[in-house]
């Protein structure tokens, strides 16, 4: 009787591995038939802008109550900030007739070390940011590391993955 319990405790174990490979490796899942699910969740709760094939991302926070709209640069999966030497970041931001060039700013966060020209965090301040709650933006260009990603288009709050 002992020897056919170890069997079934054996069993499930190997049972719940293969379940569990299915999900989180994706070979498997497309061999079962499942959709792997590929996610980057914004650390501050913010919109996702993927940049290139997923090489970087940036994370935009609305203050609605101060106009203030920050863009966090990050790594590919929105684990790490990364840090550049841009000091301002150009976007066009475009919603139902209204158009506007935007400018983010570098910013220095002591706490960090962060400084204008190293630094992972910019900010714009404006009255369209307490008002507008849907747009579209275009960012001109952003220099991460040896890479230039150009015409980035994406939807806010939507983000653009």
């Amino acid at each position: 009787m002992n020897r056919i319990a170890n069997c079934l405790a054996a069993l499930t174990v190997l049972f719940l591995a293969a379940c569990r490979d299915s999900v989180d490796n994706p070979r498997s899942a497309a061999v079962s038939g499942a959709r792997p699910v590929h996610e980057h969740l914004p650390p501050h709760g913010g919109t996702a802008i993927v940049l290139g094939s997923e090489a970087f991302h940036l994370e935009l926070v609305r203050e609605k109550e101060t106009g203030v709209l920050k863009m966090f640069v990050l790594d590919g999966h929105m684990e790490k900030f990364v840090r550049i030497s841009q000091e301002t970041i150009e976007v066009e931001i475009q919603a139902d007739g209204f158009l506007t060039d935007t400018v983010f700013l570098a910013v220095a966060t002591a706490a960090t070390g962060e400084t204008v020209g190293d630094t992972s965090l910019y900010e714009t301040s404006a009255d369209w940011v307490k008002t507008l709650d849907r747009f579209r933006g275009v960012i001109s260009k952003i220099r991460i590391r040896e890479n230039s990603f150009t015409n980035t288009v994406f939807s806010f709050p939507e983000g653009n993955e």
